[in-house]
């Protein structure tokens, strides 16, 4: 059960910090950063349109807190069971940022909207760490089970 929790703590860990930039830093280009997304500068030239963007980085930073503070529940309060289905959890919602997320930011970065270019790549590369972290935790759980 161990393995269960170091991958949850890593994931809470990384999380936390791109809740912190997308709240107090959204225009730095660390963990999630919007300041990589060209049309994130564009949005301060209106009013209501520099509104919506700083709504859409804080509704982010807020639903990715709701699986912070979770994850945290689960991992101090629940059992084996709840923290191996937390985990199967976290690979499909993870997982589903290769259906719609990422064809959104591979055009964007086609588009040179993104700086640096070929950040989509990096992004697709660390959403599978993610899934790959996750993965092998269940896998080692089973085996070390």
């Amino acid at each position: 059960m161990i393995i269960l929790n170091v991958a949850i703590i890593l994931f809470v860990l990384m999380e936390s910090a791109n809740v912190f930039i997308l709240y107090f830093a959204p225009d730095s280009k660390l963990g999630n950063g919007v300041a990589v997304f060209n049309p994130w500068f564009q949005s301060k030239d209106e009013e209501s349109r520099e509104l919506f963007a700083k709504y859409m980085v804080n509704w982010v930073a807020g639903t990715k807190l709701i699986f912070i503070v979770l994850l945290l529940v689960i991992l101090f309060t629940a059992g084996e069971t709840t923290k191996l289905f937390a985990v199967f959890a976290m690979i499909f919602s993870i997982a589903t940022y290769y259906f719609r997320l990422n064809p959104i930011i591979k055009r964007l970065d086609e588009m040179d909207e993104i700086n640096p270019k070929g950040y989509s790549k990096t992004l697709f590369h660390m959403i599978t760490g993610f899934i790959l972290m996750f993965s092998l935790a269940a896998v080692i759980y089973f085996f070390i089970k």
